[in-house]
């Protein structure tokens, strides 16, 4: 398909920004202008618009423009929007009654609140409108940003994988979950085994875990900081969920932490900041009636449906999961929401993009679960919720689902079928894992036979090998294609050095 790409001038925009502004010397209030050090972003594109974000250093107003030119000559102003501490200094635009399936420019500018002849100097950014009609789509996804002590090394060339990504010039990217890892405080430097060093760029919210609103936002703009991300975002929507490490690891909302590390031990309380600073940091379309939900469906043309799950917020405690009449997981409204959604979805394609995978075995200490397999046997605990969604795909006859997740830190495919399941009322389909981005790589994970996975391919780690950096190579991302014309879904796990690892091209079910 034509892809219209910012020239290297405007690419590099962002980037440019804020090295100058890491590097220039300090320079008082009344004497500079407001910068925009962690770039800009859209996300949740829609037919008709996406939401913009923005980030000031200080009290702003958050200037936008579009135009569906490069050069902006047609540009349309949007109001102002006041930017200041109640939101973290973050702004976020909904664009609306754009043109669809267009290439739309945008431009952000901050403006100082106390001095208005100080703006800061302009960021462009670029999305595509979804399609109403037929055409190719191209997106990628996969999860796990920053984690286990691995942030930014500027000398090994940053956060890499999105450099990787960015070149397949995707639609949008469907981001899994742990978006950051608010639990994650980084060292300066961490010896690995070839005996170099691995030199992490650190700010104050790296330094502990998050507890605070301001801790919990400073997580996500941590990431800004990378050359790679910033550059990502300018020009590719991001479809954001979350999974744990937004607030801490493994958590559920009645959980009261016995982490020395925390002063504050109320999960619920931290959920409730790490919610907040996650829709503050994220171009996420929130809901009025519900502000912290994540669940969703975003709609892309005629071929492609995609429902966002929220496995984190809704779940009763973490434990052996063998209950015989189910345990909290997805809870109601949102199961309800997700089975009547899928139902009357009418696109092609129905991705799922679930935080957690289905049927490998993720524990939580020696005897408890942290997602819903919980070993051999019929649907146990958090086991029913998924055996009601695929019983729900079965007998209303959805064709094509597919379900996209990461979490696991490796990449793999997954092919379910009755025929290799303990339980049986439902149809084959695909799950396909990718990830990380940008953190430690392990693996390979336990199965269960309640849905009857089988593993097509995975990549992983040697035996006995954990925790391996992002400089040995094993991060991963999903590239996903849908041809307009045959209406085939081709689906790539890829690595960070742009290695096609494996792929399978699935042809729909038309009716």
């Amino acid at each position: 398909m034509a892809r219209m790409t910012l020239s290297r001038r405007q690419a590099l925009a962002t980037g440019a920004a804020a090295s100058a502004m890491l590097a220039a010397p300090s320079l008082s209030r009344a004497q500079s202008r407001p910068v925009m050090m962690h770039g800009i972003m859209s996300g949740d594109v829609a037919h008709d618009g996406a939401m913009i974000w923005g980030h000031a250093d200080r009290d702003a107003r958050m200037l936008v423009e579009w135009a569906t030119t490069e050069s902006m000559a047609d540009a349309t102003r949007v109001p102002a929007l006041n930017v200041g501490p109640t939101t973290g200094h973050t702004g976020k635009f909904l664009l609306n009654d754009l043109p669809s399936d267009q290439e739309i420019f945008y431009r952000v500018r901050m403006e100082d609140l106390s001095d208005p002849t100080a703006v800061s100097e302009p960021l462009i950014g670029r999305f595509r409108t979804a399609p109403t009609g037929l055409r190719d789509i191209r997106f990628v996804w996969s999860g796990d940003t920053a984690g286990q002590g691995w942030g930014i090394d500027r000398d090994r060339g940053g956060m890499r994988t999105y450099a990787t990504m960015r070149q397949h010039e995707p639609d949008f990217m469907i981001h899994s979950g742990d978006t950051v890892y608010a639990d994650g405080p980084l060292e300066e430097g961490v010896a690995l085994e070839d005996g170099t060093m691995w030199r992490n760029v650190v700010t104050p919210a790296k330094r502990k875990v998050a507890e605070t609103l301001d801790e919990f936002r400073g997580q996500h703009l941590y990431n800004y900081l990378d050359d790679n991300v910033r550059a990502f975002n300018a020009e590719v929507p991001i479809l954001a969920q979350w999974d744990d490490h937004e607030v801490t690891n493994n958590w559920y909302p009645a959980e009261i932490l016995e982490d020395d590390r925390y002063t504050e031990k109320n999960v619920r309380l931290l959920a409730a900041r790490g919610a907040r600073a996650f829709h503050e940091m994220m171009p996420t379309r929130q809901s009025l009636e519900e502000p912290a939900r994540v669940y969703r469906k975003v709609a892309y043309g005629p071929l492609l449906d995609i429902f966002f799950l929220d496995m984190r917020s809704y779940r009763g405690d973490n434990s052996p999961n063998r209950q015989e009449d189910g345990a909290p997981f997805l809870g109601v409204p949102q199961l309800a929401w997700l089975k009547r959604e899928l139902t009357a979805s009418r696109a092609t394609w129905k991705v799922i993009a679930s935080d957690m995978p289905i049927g490998m075995m993720v524990r939580d200490g020696e005897t408890d679960f942290e997602n819903m397999a919980n070993g051999d046997g019929p649907p146990l605990g958090r086991e029913q919720d998924i055996a009601e969604i695929l019983s729900v795909i079965r007998a209303a006859d959805i064709a094509n689902t597919v379900w996209l997740t990461a979490d696991v830190h490796y990449t793999a495919a997954h092919h379910y079928s009755p025929d290799r399941a303990v339980f049986q009322d439902f149809e084959p389909f695909w799950e396909f894992v990718s990830g990380p981005l940008h953190s430690g790589t392990f693996g390979p994970s336990e199965y269960d036979n309640t849905f009857g996975p089988e593993v097509r391919f995975a990549k992983h780690p040697e035996e006995g090998r954990a925790n391996l950096p992002p400089s040995e190579g094993l991060q991963f991302f999903g590239l996903v294609d849908i041809d307009a014309a045959t209406r085939e879904m081709t689906v790539r796990l890829m690595d960070s050095g742009d290695t096609e690892l494996w792929s399978t091209r699935l042809a729909p079910r038309l009716s």
